[in-house]
């Protein structure tokens, strides 16, 4: 475990995995809720379709900021929690459409492309589909995946892989949070592509019962 680094947020009670976490999101803070994945491990949640309009406008446009130097030409991400980010940042680049990778089965993606992702919130391996009918939104364009938090980096190494199969030209990933450095390992040579608004650690419990900050995972 290490320590937070300089002027990264405290837990809400300043010691332990209590009832929230406050973190930095760009210029906002947001208190996030701490939840127990299990004995050993607890997460603070970023639900961002809870967050305001107005929060996810603000954090939409500074994440927008970040990637315009890679002349993002079309923003894609995946179903549920990234739909708000894609919205918001497509808006603030201007432009008027975005790509949606679905993780459930729908009659319109019975012939989609499929990859298997695995994601830290939900256990059991889902599958990212990209509807074919949607592919030349992304084929030979330059492509910037968002989504709400990095994690363990499975799913965006996930749809990064899928977007290259339809032909995008990924130029960079986009997240309002990474959670402890655990993603990099999983991106390997994509890792560089990462932008992201803030950080947050995971929590682990200890044998003699305390609880501390992991920012490696």
């Amino acid at each position: 475990m290490s320590g937070p680094s300089p002027g990264s947020p405290a837990l809400g009670n300043g010691s332990s995995p209590g009832p929230d976490y406050r973190a930095r999101v760009g210029s906002q803070e947001v208190v996030l809720p701490v939840v127990e994945l299990s004995a050993e491990l607890s997460i603070a949640l970023l639900i961002t379709v809870d967050q305001s309009l107005a929060f996810m406008a603000q954090a939409g446009r500074e994440l927008a900021e970040l990637l315009v130097p890679a002349g993002v030409e079309v923003v894609a991400t995946a179903a549920t929690m990234g739909l708000p980010v894609a919205i918001e940042v497509s808006r603030a680049l201007g432009k008027d459409d975005y790509l949606v990778l679905h993780k459930t089965p729908k009659i319109h993606l019975r012939d989609a492309l499929v990859e298997p992702v695995r994601s830290i919130t939900t256990g059991p391996v889902q599958h990212l589909r990209l509807d074919r009918a949607r592919a030349h939104c992304v084929s030979g364009r330059r492509v910037a995946f968002v989504d709400d938090v990095v994690s363990t980096g499975s799913s965006a190494a996930a749809a990064v892989r899928l977007l290259r199969r339809a032909g995008a030209e990924v130029v960079a990933i986009g997240a309002l949070l990474t959670e402890t450095d655990a993603w990099r390992a999983t991106l390997g040579d994509d890792a560089h592509l990462v932008r992201a608004l803030g950080a947050i650690p995971v929590f682990r419990s200890s044998s003699d019962g305390s609880t501390g900050e992991d920012w490696t995972g």
